[in-house]
């Protein structure tokens, strides 16, 4: 099984750190892994054209084309953000917006795929449940099936700490738990469903 993780951070840093952690123990697991990073890349925002539906597939020629390839090959999917005005970054609301272009091309060309969220804040309670929510309508818009960590800390994914430093996100040790407890269910649901 194939899970394509999004870093949807523009630098290689805190968020890049976490999903890369949760890519290796996938891959540690048996998961075929594929990871792309909106640092250094060009996500134009969706302008809304209407090109998609009547040409099925969108006008902007950008670094989108390597997630569309990969959201369409994956069995699994992890939004990995930065909270940003206690919310998604600006990049992932861009790559969200414009995977209308692969509904163009097939409405349920997404169904039935497993959603995980990861949110990293600045702040303990910076935003990520904000985050998270946004992720998970995200999924449910698509049919994607979102997944948390359950009821015990990990409610809505996996939510960490990185007071903007890369050395304190290590240190982040419920951070880590809440990504082990999303990681597990995250696989449970592929196994099963998948």
């Amino acid at each position: 099984m194939k899970v394509f993780g999004i870093c949807a951070s523009p630098r290689i840093s805190t968020t890049d750190y976490v999903i890369k952690k949760a890519l290796e123990k996938l891959n540690d697991d048996g998961f075929d892994t594929e990871l792309f990073s909106c640092a250094g890349k060009t996500v134009k925002p969706c302008m809304h054209c209407d090109y998609c539906l009547k040409n099925k597939k969108c006008i902007i020629e950008d670094d989108m084309a390597e997630i569309y390839k990969n959201l369409q090959d994956a069995d699994g999917i992890i939004l990995a953000t930065p909270v940003q005005s206690g919310g998604i970054s600006s990049n992932l609301a861009s790559i969200m917006d414009r995977t209308r272009a692969l509904e163009a091309i097939d409405y349920n060309l997404l169904r039935g795929k497993i959603g995980m969220s990861i949110a990293v804040g600045g702040d303990r309670t910076g935003g990520q449940d904000f985050a998270h929510l946004k992720n998970i309508t995200y999924f449910m818009i698509h049919g994607i099936i979102p997944v948390s960590g359950g009821p015990f800390g990990s409610n809505l994914g996996a939510s960490f700490w990185s007071n903007d430093r890369l050395d304190d996100i290590k240190k982040d040790e419920y951070g880590m738990e809440s990504l082990d407890r999303t990681l597990f269910e995250f696989e449970n649901f592929l196994k099963k469903y998948i």
